[in-house]
């Protein structure tokens, strides 16, 4: 399946919670994957852009002749899992238990994905992420996972180059929100700064849910420092930006891909944030191939909508899974995509992905790791968006 003549016609049906596109016809098999995401807590923007992303690409699927002579239709379901790892166990089981469901594109958060792949594993159902980072959920031996976003072993390494090498950064002070994320990032950049070159004057650890960071910037402030490091989303790493400018500490906050969205710019306030970084998996759509082309399918479909960090790595892990459950529906038939033999083979059918997609090339390797492993740096600009750093 072409991701780039999927592009070419904008779809204008987009199947929500779980309900079919409409098609004509004699009788169609329905199948489902489930969108494993934040939707009502936690960092919501991101979830809500994994759900669009993933939503666009299954409305275009639906559309091609390929699926429709199939007699195939294509579902999603929603899953709503506050960014929470006991939450995030309870919509697997639920989608575990849906006997249509043949995939999951998701989870944003590592620790949630932590629990929840173990059940679909137990369920021989595939897992493709569009933002798990931590290290260690493909050395879990979890033959199921996948992720098409590259990990903190690379992103955190990315950044600290760039705050010490580029920007000029030497003394830091490193804040995670004590998640997998979190944690796994705030490590990986505070190791490579310090091989580096860099001072790192102190460490804290709080929760994705603290709102009060007052007496930490006590702290911050005290040190002397040029930059701040916090492991983190946006929704909290927003907060801790604005109340460090409020607090007479005016360093540059970085972060990592959980702090890329407009959402961090509008909660810290564009005064507070201009200067701030993020890394983030990928490189912008503007230089990708298929860049523009998603864009101007997004934007039909959603508009007035911007495009969060994972829409478009959304889009293609959904496609990931199309394009498997195609496969398996043409060599097995139909009506054995669901079965537990469909499942299992739609599983090696992801693990022999190689297609082009939106993100670029989408590979994996033995473990499920991407083989696409781009990281830009992105700084908020005096114009109060995220844009390329200076390089």
């Amino acid at each position: 399946m072409a991701i780039a003549a999927l592009l070419a016609a904008v779809a204008l049906v987009v199947t929500g919670c779980g309900g079919p596109a409409t098609t004509t016809g004699g009788a169609k098999t329905t199948v489902t994957i489930g969108l494993g995401a934040p939707l009502t807590d936690g960092a919501v923007a991101l979830g809500k852009g994994m759900v669009n992303g993933a939503n666009l690409a299954v409305a275009q699927a639906n559309e091609t002749s390929e699926v429709q002579d199939l007699g195939l239709v294509i579902a999603t379901v929603n899953g709503d899992d506050k960014g929470d790892p006991a939450t995030g166990g309870t919509v697997a089981t639920q989608f575990a238990a849906n006997p249509t469901l043949v995939g999951v594109m998701g989870h944003l958060n590592s620790g949630v994905t932590r629990v929840a792949v173990k059940i679909y594993n137990a369920a021989n159902i595939v897992q493709v992420s569009p933002a798990n980072t931590a290290v260690d959920l493909t050395q879990m031996g979890m033959t199921n996972y996948f992720r098409v976003c590259t990990m903190d072993s690379v992103q955190g390494p990315a950044g600290a180059d760039y705050a010490f090498k580029t920007a000029g950064k030497k003394i830091a002070y490193v804040v995670d929100d004590s998640t997998a994320y979190g944690e796994g990032l705030a490590a990986a950049w505070a190791q490579q700064f310090t091989a580096d070159g860099g001072t790192v004057a102190g460490t804290a650890k709080t929760t994705d849910k603290q709102t009060d960071f007052k007496s930490l910037v006590t702290t911050i402030k005290s040190k002397s420092v040029d930059i701040v490091y916090y492991g983190g989303m946006y929704n909290a790493g927003a907060l801790l930006s604005k109340q460090m400018k409020e607090g007479s500490v005016a360093v540059p906050l970085m972060g990592g891909d959980g702090m890329f969205d407009p959402e961090y710019i509008k909660l810290a306030g564009a005064a507070n944030a201009t200067g701030d970084f993020a890394t983030s998996v990928g490189l912008p759509l503007a230089q990708l191939p298929q860049g523009q082309a998603f864009k101007a399918a997004f934007d039909a479909a959603y508009p007035g909508q911007e495009i969060a960090a994972y829409d478009a790595y959304s889009f293609d892990a959904a496609n990931v899974i199309i394009k498997a459950i195609i496969s398996v529906a043409k060599s097995m038939g139909v009506d054995k995509v669901a079965t537990t033999d469909g499942k299992k083979a739609i599983i090696a059918a992801v693990a022999a992905t190689d297609l082009e997609g939106v993100t670029g090339q989408v590979k994996f390797d033995a473990n499920g790791d991407t083989l696409n492993k781009a990281i830009t740096v992105y700084v908020v600009g005096a114009d109060g968006t995220w844009g390329p750093a200076a390089k």
